[in-house]
């Protein structure tokens, strides 16, 4: 062998020799991401008794106390053995459960092991000296990295089972470990998140609820159970500041100090993220409880202790008590989300908006109150047999829904149980008196009395009839027959053309009144000018002669006045004329007078006036030529027309001589003078001069 050979071989030889003996001494290396577990071959103190697994007071067997990361010494290897387990990790946000396999045993009434001071169980000794339990565990651990005895503990994660160094029954682990998976019981509870894959649904979904609307109903696994007269756990609070709450279930001491029990709770949990440990209580996500607008909730509680009735002694169908206590609750839930324990209580949603409800075959409203529901066979008076298709619009008063729900139980059992019978037994009684063509005619008649005479049967059960509405009564059509409804139509139709037609010849008559009219109008549209001209014509023609009119009355008034004022002057001037010739006619009459009497004879005097007269004359008395032809009467007349005036005078001379009328002269004479001195006192003229 060569030196450099002899050289390598003892290079390699002289850190395997030294490597044997650090062990020989004792001498332990662990590195810094395991711990180690101390298992004590033999030791002078004896083994363990009584079927303890951990090794306190220095018994041979597994020690409760680890080795962490680093090198350790006086762990010879004929009385000592070490387990390198990995540390174990809790990824964050997530959950590990403990099962110890050394403590104190579990009382028959425990499913798991009181949760005691101990680091996390990273002290095993601490543990089993507070009096650990062995079993499940109640408290876990959360996130972060954990020294822990595997020996003693065996710790589930999400990702590992890790069991230690013991070897046991790993199957039962390997269960826990998939059970755990299927309940999601390595994460926290959330609630009030339905995740991403949710939320997209909800983007294409126009839902009431949505997938964050959710509640926790909790069963716990461990405690005292409940009363066998309970199937419900009640609610446990602080009942002073000395106690500690169980925050919603995440703190299973405090919950089971407070008085909790195993078994449904009553407390639900609602929007948040909660570290429950699976194994002490389970959680089943549910949805809220929704009350839609148009609905009232009556709620029917299972739980609570026995209240005081408010229905009343005239309501013989039940009782009904406030809230939080057992049985139907007085008042009912207005529209919106409740966080109810559907365990504990059970709503029934009653309309409180008109709804309807369809007697016809195949038809089914949206709120599937009627799907049980079919036209009504009935049979007329006159034989027909129709199938009678109906709809009924109720209301229902919010504060008697919990009265309706004590009665029926559900809307369902109502209208199956109550008002369907009803229904029916009235329309046939309406059909038995009644002939086919009343029902056919008459429906507007039928439907206001049905809605009268059922309104005031329903609201002896607090619903209210709103309206009843007939359809098309049908037959049952028989192969090979005839309709016997659709030949009574026929008729119908018939009648109701031939009123249509006396309608329409009225209306045709009328019609033609109309044009008639309208050609008139329209013939006075075509002259209206001519005659608006002329309408202009008459009124200018109207207003021009009453300006003329106008006018000529007040020329004449004009005329009048001045005729008053030229009479009223020739008034005045006569009158002042006839004074003066009154005077002068006075005086003249005098002298006249004084003549006459100088003469003694009126005539005298005349005469030889007209002698005066004649003498002054130009025309001469006698003709210079005088043409007579012929003689006899024509001559004579003649003659006596030229001498008519000396014929005249000549008579009266004679009269005179011979004294005829000279008498009557003279009193003729005298009452002139007395007429003239008349005249002269008043100041007028003499008639008689």
């Amino acid at each position: 062998m060569t030196a450099p050979n002899t050289m390598l071989v003892w290079l390699a030889f002289v850190p395997l020799v030294t490597l044997i003996a650090l062990w020989l001494l004792g001498v332990r290396y662990i590195p810094h991401n395991r711990v180690g577990v101390v298992e004590k071959l033999w030791s002078p103190r004896g083994s363990l008794a009584g079927g303890r697994l951990i090794a306190q007071g220095g018994e041979a067997g597994f020690q409760a106390e680890i080795l962490r990361g680093g090198l350790h010494v006086l762990y010879f290897p004929w009385q000592y053995r070490l387990h390198k387990v990995p540390l174990v990790v809790v990824s964050e946000g997530k959950i590990a459960y403990v099962y110890a396999r050394d403590g104190h045993p579990l009382p028959p009434t425990q499913t798991l092991g009181r949760t005691v001071a101990c680091n996390h169980f990273q002290d095993a000794g601490a543990f089993l000296a507070s009096g650990g339990q062995r079993g499940r565990q109640r408290a876990f651990l959360r996130e972060g990295v954990f020294a822990v005895n595997l020996a003693l503990f065996v710790v589930i994660t999400e990702e590992f089972v890790l069991s230690g160094p013991v070897k046991d029954a790993a199957n039962r682990y390997t269960d826990w470990h998939r059970q755990l998976q299927a309940m999601n019981g390595f994460s926290p509870v959330v609630i009030g998140h339905g995740g991403s894959r949710h939320a997209a649904k909800e983007e294409r979904e126009d839902v009431s609820l949505t997938s964050h609307d959710t509640i926790g109903v909790v069963t716990v696994h461990d405690g005292p159970p409940i009363d066998p007269s309970e199937i419900i756990a009640p609610e446990v609070r602080p009942r002073g500041a000395e106690q500690k709450d169980h925050a919603y279930f995440q703190d299973c001491e405090a919950f089971l100090a407070l008085g909790g029990r195993r078994g449904k709770q009553l407390q639900v949990l609602t929007d948040g993220t909660f570290f429950v440990n699976r194994w002490f209580a389970t959680v089943e996500t549910l949805p809220k409880t929704l009350i839609p607008i148009g609905y009232v909730g009556v709620v029917v509680a299972y739980y609570g202790g026995r209240g005081q009735d408010l229905s009343g002694a005239a309501f013989r169908y039940g009782e009904q008590v406030e809230a939080g206590e057992r049985g139907v609750w007085k008042r009912a839930l207005t529209p919106g989300k409740y966080p109810l324990n559907p365990f504990a209580q059970r709503v029934e949603l009653v309309p409180t908006v008109n709804f309807v409800l369809r007697w016809i075959t195949g038809q089914v409203e949206a709120h599937q109150y009627d799907k049980d529901l079919t036209s009504l066979d009935l049979i007329t008076a006159d034989g027909y047999e129709p199938v009678l298709p109906l709809s009924l619009v109720l209301h229902i008063d919010y504060e008697k829904a919990p009265s309706v729900i004590q009665r029926f139980g559900d809307v369902r059992r109502l209208i199956s149980q109550t008002l369907d019978p009803i229904l029916s037994a009235y329309f046939r009684d309406v059909a038995q008196s009644s002939s086919m063509l009343d029902l056919l005619t008459e429906r507007e008649a039928i439907q206001k009395k049905a809605t009268e005479e059922l309104g005031r049967r329903f609201r002896d059960y607090d619903i209210t009839c709103v309206a009843v509405l007939i359809g098309r009564p049908e037959s049952k059509i028989v192969a090979g027959q005839e309709d016997p409804i659709e030949t009574l139509f026929d008729q119908l139709r018939l009648r109701r053309l031939a009123e249509e037609q006396k309608h329409t010849f009225a209306k045709q008559e009328e019609a033609a009144v109309q044009l008639k009219e309208l050609n008139d109008a329209q013939a006075a549209a075509a002259k209206q000018t001519e005659l608006t001209q002329t309408r202009v014509e008459i009124e200018i023609s109207g207003n021009r002669g009453s300006a003329q009119l106008a006018e000529a009355q007040r020329l004449a008034e004009r005329d009048v006045a001045r005729a008053e004022g030229e009479s009223r002057a020739k008034e005045l001037l006569g009158r002042g004329e006839g004074a003066r010739v009154a005077q002068v006619g006075l005086a003249e009459a005098g002298v006249t007078l004084q003549k006459v009497r100088a003469y003694g004879e009126p005539r005298l005097f005349a005469l030889s006036l007209v002698a005066d007269h004649f003498a002054h004359s130009a025309q001469p008395i006698v003709p210079e030529r005088l043409l007579v032809m012929g003689g006899g009467t024509d001559g004579a007349a003649a003659a006596a027309g030229s001498s008519n005036v000396l014929n005249q005078l000549v008579a009266l001379l004679l009269a005179e001589r011979a004294g005829v009328g000279f008498a009557a002269d003279e009193k003729a004479l005298a009452e002139l003078e007395k007429a003239v001195r008349a005249a002269a006192a008043h100041g007028d003229k003499p008639t008689g001069v």
